[in-house]
């Protein structure tokens, strides 16, 4: 089974200090995830200023001697409780598992171009890429994040550019679209709008996948001319890992609820969720962490707060990044894990002839 973690500092030191009281928790955690069979897959960095930032976490052995070695994505999404940086990792006892891949534009690459044209270059990149495998995006891919520079002026033409990208290969309202994030956030070339990160799973076929939906709370993105999929299960193995899209406080007709009162937004949300998670056949016990967006930290006491009373046991991360509607104050998503019904049998099994 795989697992995730967060790991933030817990002094208020410099930037670099911070990065090393990192790297001594993180390498401390990985030691016994290795004894206890689990290898380290992928990590995420959400950095305060990624401009300041980046250069040093580069030179650290956070990154040289942990993090450089597997897939890593970094994106300057603040973390609202003030620690400049948090890392979520994923281990698993697979090494033949999920295929991580950030991409992102360099200056050059990206300068002239608007963020419709820079998606396009992304998706299409990462198209070639799985081909040369023998993949492809409509089967393989599972999961995409796109981070928006100034989402309230880049994210039209990332929704132009996901539409046309998914039309020009079979990925429509009566098929499928992808779970996604669509969200704001950085990356370290100034003339970037948009960065993204894909997960694949190169043993995936049609069988292994469901699409959740949310019946009666949710309606379909396509409705509202989006196209991503609310929710994913994929079941691999022994195991159903659950992909929750970025959730927010919507009905069934694609309004925006509780305009205004970002409390009321997250009960929403957080009811959407389990309503997606249930159409899997799972429940809010089995989610596995929550990222938390925010469009104003002014509100991170009271979510931080709210999530903690409500699901302890899920660990958290809240950061600031704008929602792609302005009226939306908080966005959740997030990974769930549930064992198959099937290995639940087995274990039954086991124990009674034990």
């Amino acid at each position: 089974m795989e697992k995730y973690e967060f790991f933030r500092p817990m002094s208020n030191g410099d930037f670099s200090r911070r990065v090393e009281e990192v790297y001594v928790c993180l390498t401390e955690y990985l030691a016994t995830e290795l004894s206890e069979g689990r290898h380290l897959q992928y990590a995420k960095v959400f950095l305060s200023d990624i401009q300041n930032q980046e250069p040093v976490f580069k030179s650290s052995d956070l990154y040289k001697k942990v993090l450089s070695a597997k897939p890593l994505t970094i994106i300057e999404q603040p973390p609202a409780d003030g620690s400049k940086i948090t890392v979520l990792v994923k281990t698993s006892s697979s090494l033949a598992d999920f295929v991580f891949s950030p991409m992102r534009l360099s200056a050059d690459e990206a300068r002239g171009l608007d963020s419709y044209a820079q998606t396009k270059l992304m998706f299409e990149r990462y198209v070639h890429s799985m081909e040369a495998h023998g993949l492809d995006m409509r089967t393989h891919l599972l999961r995409t994040w796109i981070y928006v520079r100034d989402i309230d002026v880049n994210y039209a033409g990332v929704v132009k550019a996901r539409n046309d990208v998914f039309a020009e290969h079979g990925l429509t309202a009566d098929t499928h679209f992808i779970a996604s994030t669509g969200i704001e956030g950085c990356s370290y070339a100034t003339d970037a709008a948009v960065a993204i990160d894909f997960l694949s799973y190169p043993r995936a076929d049609e069988h292994d996948v469901k699409f959740l939906q949310a019946h009666g709370f949710m309606n379909p993105t396509a409705e509202y001319g989006v196209a991503f999929e609310r929710g994913t299960r994929l079941t691999h193995g022994d195991a159903d890992t659950f992909f929750v899209s970025g959730t927010a406080s919507i009905d069934d007709k694609g309004n925006v609820l509780h305009i205004g009162d970002v409390l009321r937004q997250t009960t929403r949300l957080l009811k959407n969720i389990s309503v997606l998670l249930a159409d899997g056949g799972a429940c809010m016990n089995d989610m596995r962490y929550f990222i938390v967006y925010l469009r104003d930290t002014a509100d991170y006491a009271a979510v931080d707060t709210m999530l903690s009373q409500l699901w302890p046991s899920v660990p958290h991360i809240i950061v600031k990044a704008k929602v792609c509607r302005p009226s939306w104050l908080i966005e959740i998503e997030g990974i769930a894990t549930r064992r198959t019904a099937q290995s639940a049998v087995s274990d039954s099994a086991e124990v009674l002839s034990a």
